[in-house]
């Protein structure tokens, strides 16, 4: 019987199905062919996306396999947004196209280096008792700061697409430093840059500090630079900033700019007959 069914029904695959559903004579076959033709007239639209449907699974089944999840726990506790951009490529290669996926994670990571270098970090510096370092006033709250000097470390490039808020950060310290020394009876006479970190600069950051400049001239504080790097130090003396505002005013450290503004505040506080403090 069932090598009848082999010579009629065609391949053995076929013949081992018809003799497993029960098929006694070949008229199983012209009813399999009708059916098949039926599906293939009025039902193939139904099975148009079985075959992507399946390739999905297999790659979905493969893919979940190949997650790790420790280093993705590992990377939400580190780094939020390093997790944000991860997360963006996995759904976007999964459920949209690997190429709008890449493209979307890429697009997040321009866009974190772009703030980053758009709003550089600026930070107080104050003394740590007892020692000549001087260091941000936020992570080290014990710090004490020097009564009419407010000191400032700049880092990152200065140039244009980061130059308003470098000049709006160093405003809004001066204020709320003229307002705690206000509070004190001091005065705000001096205000340090501390360029160590600053790797280079362009037209418009030079202009930015003309600027700044010239707004704390204004208002009675002078400007001092401290250790400008070389190519800085060029760009500031083919621009003449320096010669605005004066050699004596670049230093190589803190420590020598701080003392060199003491002995000018012990002079001027001599001069006018007031008593100096010193911190």
């Amino acid at each position: 019987m069932a090598n009848m069914l082999f010579d009629l029904a065609g391949p053995f695959s076929k013949t081992a199905v018809n003799f497993n559903a029960g098929c006694k004579t070949p008229m199983a076959n012209v009813v399999m062919a009708i059916c098949m033709m039926l599906t293939l007239l009025f039902l193939a639209p139904l099975f148009s996306y079985t075959p992507l449907v399946a390739l999905s699974a297999i790659i979905m089944s493969a893919m979940l396999g190949l997650i790790e999840y420790d280093k993705a726990y590992h990377l939400y506790k580190t780094d939020k947004f390093d997790f944000c951009i991860c997360m963006v490529a996995f759904f976007g290669v999964a459920f949209i196209s690997m190429d709008v996926g890449l493209m979307m994670s890429v697009g997040l990571a321009l866009l974190r280096a772009l703030l980053y270098v758009a709003r550089p970090a600026t930070c107080k510096l104050a003394n740590i008792p007892d020692s000549t370092l001087y260091r941000d006033i936020e992570q080290y709250p014990g710090s004490t700061g020097i009564p009419g000097i407010l000191i400032l470390q700049l880092g990152s490039p200065i140039y244009f697409a980061n130059c308003s808020y470098i000049r709006e950060r160093i405003v809004r310290w001066v204020r709320d430093e003229k307002a705690i020394a206000d509070a004190k009876g001091n005065d705000i006479e001096y205000i340090l840059l501390d360029f160590g970190g600053v790797t280079a600069i362009d037209i418009t950051g030079v202009e930015t500090l003309s600027e700044v400049q010239r707004n704390m001239e204004a208002q009675g504080i002078k400007v001092i630079l401290i250790n400008p790097r070389l190519k800085v130090m060029e760009k500031l003396i083919v621009t003449k900033f320096i010669d605005k505002i004066g050699k004596e005013s670049v230093f190589l450290s803190i420590e020598d700019a701080i003392e060199a503004c003491r002995f000018s505040l012990r002079i001027s506080k001599e001069t006018n007959g007031g008593d100096f403090v010193d911190a």
